[in-house]
């Protein structure tokens, strides 16, 4: 496997006092070194037992929940723990990984020992992401040294990247005003991903059909994200604050004093104090709507509650309730008290969720086997998980299957040459380079191999720049390879696709609806969606796995069950109008009647065992 990072350090063994030590050096010091030595390229390079992996986060987190969860709060209440968990989860999965591969390093696992850092490395850093906006955070070696409890008197706590993102001035710390035309709404749903708005826009558009009026906020800071605007009668749209998420600064609380708590993670004692210092880091970068700054969130919630106070919805409509900006929207619909509905927008797995939290009161999701993941991870006292369906999926089967297949000859053979006999759409997700490059090889390789004339048309999930594959499309030889436009994506060509490969993108579960072959690649212990499991993709570990799959393609496929369908994602088109009568049944049963002319679109209330309450 080709390390995820680089950083030209090394561990070489050494001693202090005859007992065994450990130094971080230069890793041209390495070539010279007689003692156990080894490049922390190669260490970030090892595999980690996952299960592992997830308990020592777990033990963690919940270490650090009792020693500092109230050391910063909202105006609202909300702890910044609470506000935060999902980036602060995410880097302390960084920092458990790095001391289970320390582990998993002979010499070291024999004589472990403290560590020392290397003078002036940054302590917090960032890893490569193919994202276009998602800041990849991660701790260094250095910061592992330090977390142990090494001095570093000169190493700042930033690295260079974060440092140049942090020089903003002073901010603008006082709220915007809002508009003076806003207007009393029934509903106020929040965006910031263009899956959120495609999920829940056609909910909206329902609810408007039956005479309720909605206010979309729009809080995207990636322009291919936003939300464009529509002209439908009945749904508003409005953009957050144009200097909200540039807010950087020092988070008040976060910043203590060495102290004698640890927290114990597989023979390694991590120091809290150390470890809330570094997390502050996070909390004082502005990392945009995924990953808004403690400043941002403090303002946001103020913005959010002077939003609600004056429409005074009795819904609030998300499609993540589990990240910062979620979070706070859902612990403000509760303050003010408006409904919260939770639509999921992507598949879930056991093992996939940053945060395995849900706080609304009403959660849909999209087929049966979500309907046990809702309920084990719901956080309201008196939520409710509905199977739904996904509205996002609502409009498959107007694909057109020939339009799409022209699209993707066209891209393949712009000079009007003979297409491929046959043509993969490879799904994406936003990989770290290297995981990428490896999902890359597999598939090309395997398309080589595969019986019959190949080509591979990928599609980048939207928070991906085409760039990541500039090289592939380079690439000489067979098979043909192209990208397609992000404004397209897999759902704009995967109708017109002979297979679709994905390692875990909601794509997959909407070919295999359309009946288009899934291959779920990725090597052993890869997390996927396990569509294999359900009947409904080949599951391809290897190049030959995938060449295999593909040369089954020709062949006669036994249809599939609508059982199985069911259980990934119950598809009847209707899933938009169905969302839209729990709304408006909820809103009548809480309030009374609502202001609505058309009582006779979409479907009844949802169907027996379809909302299963948690209470």
């Amino acid at each position: 496997m080709t390390p995820r990072t680089t950083d030209g350090l090394g561990l070489v063994r050494s001693a202090f006092a005859g007992k065994p030590a450990w130094a971080l050096v230069g890793s041209g010091a390495l070539a010279h070194a007689r003692a156990d030595h080894v490049h922390t390229a190669q260490l970030e390079a090892t595999a980690v037992n996952r299960q592992e992996l997830r308990a020592c986060v777990e033990d963690a987190m919940a270490a650090l929940d009792r020693y500092g969860a109230s050391l910063a709060t909202t105006p609202g209440g909300a702890g910044w723990l609470h506000a935060q968990h999902v980036p602060v989860r995410r880097f302390v999965a960084e920092i458990v990984r790095k001391l289970l591969t320390l582990n998993s390093w002979e010499p070291f696992a024999s004589a472990p020992g403290p560590l020392t850092l290397a003078p002036y490395e940054g302590l917090v850093g960032l890893r490569s992401s193919s994202s276009r906006e998602y800041l990849a955070y991660t701790v260094t070696w250095s910061g592992i040294a330090y977390l142990l409890g090494a001095a570093a008197p000169h190493n700042p706590a930033r690295s260079a990247q974060l440092r140049d993102r942090s020089r903003t001035g002073a901010p603008n710390t006082e709220p915007s005003p809002l508009p003076s035309n806003l207007r009393r709404q029934d509903l106020l749903a929040l965006s910031w991903t263009s899956r959120h708005t495609a999920t829940l826009m056609p909910v909206l558009i329902e609810l408007a059909r039956d005479g309720q009026k909605s206010l979309l906020l729009d809080l995207a800071t990636d322009p291919a994200e936003r939300c464009t605007a529509g002209s439908v009668t009945g749904i508003e749209l409005r953009s957050a604050p144009s200097d909200l998420f540039a807010l950087s600064g020092t988070a008040e609380g976060l910043h203590l004093p060495d102290d004698e708590h640890v927290v114990h993670i597989e023979g390694h004692s991590v120091q809290l104090a150390r470890l809330v210092r570094l997390l502050s880091v996070l909390l004082e970068t502005s990392g945009g709507c995924t990953q808004p700054s403690w400043r941002t969130l403090v303002r946001a919630e103020s913005w959010l509650d002077d939003m609600l106070s004056t429409t005074r919805p009795h819904t609030v409509l998300l499609s993540n309730d589990t990240s910062p900006l979620g979070v706070l929207a859902a612990h403000a619909a509760e303050r003010h008290g408006a409904n919260s509905v939770h639509v999921q927008h992507g598949a879930w797995t056991a093992d996939s969720a940053a945060w395995p939290a849900l706080h609304s009161r009403d959660i849909i999701v999209m087929g049966d086997r979500d309907l046990a993941l809702g309920r084990a991870w719901v956080r309201h006292p008196d939520a409710e998980v509905h199977v739904l369906g996904q509205p996002r999926f609502d409009v498959l089967a107007g694909l057109g299957h020939e339009a799409q297949r022209r699209y993707l000859e066209k891209l393949l053979t712009p000079g009007g040459l003979r297409a491929p006999h046959r043509i993969a759409v490879w799904a994406c997700q936003p990989f770290n380079p290297d995981h990428l490059k490896s999902h890359a090889d597999l598939l090309l390789d395997g398309l080589s191999k595969a019986d019959g004339d190949w080509g591979l048309v990928i599609a980048p999930h939207p928070a991906q720049g085409a760039d990541a594959y500039a090289s592939l499309v380079k690439r000489d030889g067979e098979p043909l390879v192209a990208v397609a436009d992000p404004r397209v994506g897999a759902r704009g060509c995967l109708a017109g696709a002979d297979a679709l490969a994905s390692a875990y993108s909601t794509c997959g579960i909407e070919a295999a609806l359309l009946g288009v072959p899934v291959l779920e690649i990725g090597p052993p212990g890869e997390r996927t969606l396990d569509l294999a499991g359900h009947g409904l993709a080949t599951r391809c570990h290897d190049a030959g796995g995938v060449a295999e799959a593909l040369s089954e393609v020709r062949e006669a496929r036994t249809p599939i069950s609508q059982a199985a369908l069911d259980a990934v994602c119950r598809w009847r088109g209707d899933s938009a109008a169905r969302i839209a009568r729990l709304i408006t049944d909820r809103a009548v049963s809480a309030t009374g009647p609502v202001n609505s002319i058309h009582h006779d679109a979409g479907a009844s209330t949802s169907p027996q065992d379809e909302g299963a309450s948690v209470r």
